[in-house]
């Protein structure tokens, strides 16, 4: 515990989602007036996120924002860090020696050299499922545009055309009762998303090797099986995994032909984990009915990516996670972490240092 004549210096980098604000509020509810807390504000979402492979000197680093050298001078001799997107290279770091806690208010620490951390002795923690039910919402209302054709229906009418035959029966969508929906992926997203679709009577197939079904979901129907098993049986499959050397690309030519003729794809999760050619190959084709894409390989989309022409895809910048509870939670999981730092208390979420 730190001595009580002794204030730690907390800066909080915040941005125009999670505000500085929404950060002190929560911070100093829990903590009382024991820090010495100054607060910056990043401009995204209204500048985009950058990325290391792009910047010199920031390699490995996913997903930030900020100027290496203004982070550094707004951080100066602080103890503790709170933010969303500000970036933690190794170069970074070493000129921070005060740094001993970095509150990352995020599902995964991406913007942070974690081998680094661990040399210079930083804890790094973070606020998993901080959006999980945001996302899991999102995703239902994607598979509902999506099967039911809201999105053609929305664009032809911006355009002046009536779309009457959307009601034919050779056009109609299904209901979510009447098909299978594999989620692949059964993190704190995928889980949301099985019992909500649940609840609209959907059977449903997950494909995680590395987590068995709940208790809850085995007793209600739900299966747990292979991708490949998925794939075939599904009607609309909807990716739920994180972005590792073992998923990135792998969803694939070889994984767009085994799905059934005329299913949907749902990605709200990260592009890097699918081959968005072989996609628009498989939509161009007919072979998928649809897609319905959150996200890209790079971002924001390049303005030529087939994929933003196609009439069946609907398209959406991004935005699955901002919802007013995940403001509340992620500014709340960090104030938690703040003060059991400054209690003396473990962390609660600890982030993996290995690289």
């Amino acid at each position: 515990m730190n001595p009580p004549d002794r204030r730690p210096k907390l800066v909080i980098i915040g941005d125009r989602f999670l505000s500085p604000s929404a950060f002190e509020a929560a911070i100093r509810q829990r903590c009382g007036d024991v820090l010495d807390i100054e607060t910056a504000e990043l401009p995204w979402p209204d500048q985009p996120m950058q990325h290391g492979y792009a910047e010199p000197g920031m390699e490995g680093l996913k997903e930030y924002q900020g100027d290496a050298a203004e982070i550094v001078n707004w951080i100066g001799d602080a103890e503790i860090v709170v933010t969303q997107l500000a970036p933690f290279s190794a170069t970074m770091i070493e000129r921070i020696p005060n740094l001993k806690l970095i509150v990352v208010a995020r599902g995964g620490p991406v913007n942070i050299d974690m081998a680094a951390a661990r040399k210079r002795k930083v804890v790094v923690v973070n606020a998993p499922g901080r959006n999980a039910s945001a996302v899991a919402e999102f995703t239902i209302g994607l598979i509902i545009a999506e099967t039911r054709l809201i999105t053609r229906g929305h664009d032809a009418l911006r355009e002046g055309r009536w779309r009457g035959d959307l009601y034919r029966a050779d056009l109609a969508g299904p209901e979510l009762s009447e098909i299978a929906v594999g989620v692949i992926g059964y993190g704190h997203v995928g889980t949301k998303v099985v019992s909500l679709l649940k609840a609209f009577g959907c059977r449903v197939l997950i494909a995680d090797p590395y987590v068995q079904l709940s208790a809850a979901d085995a007793r209600d129907g739900v299966r747990r099986v292979t991708l490949d098993t998925l794939l075939g049986e599904s009607d609309v499959v909807t990716l739920h995994a994180r972005v590792t050397p073992e998923t990135r690309g792998f969803i694939g030519r070889a994984e767009f032909a085994a799905m059934r003729k005329g299913a949907v794809f749902i990605n709200t999760a990260r592009g890097p984990m699918v081959d968005y050619d072989a996609l628009t190959e498989a939509l161009k084709s007919g072979h998928l009915r649809g897609a319905a894409l959150e996200t890209f390989a790079v971002e924001p989309a390049p303005a030529d990516l087939q994929l933003l022409r196609l009439e069946n895809v609907t398209l959406t910048p991004h935005i699955a996670g901002a919802s007013l509870k995940t403001i509340q939670r992620a500014a709340d999981a960090a104030a938690e972490e703040v003060r059991r730092y400054v209690t003396g208390e473990g962390p609660l979420n600890p982030c993996d240092p290995a690289p």
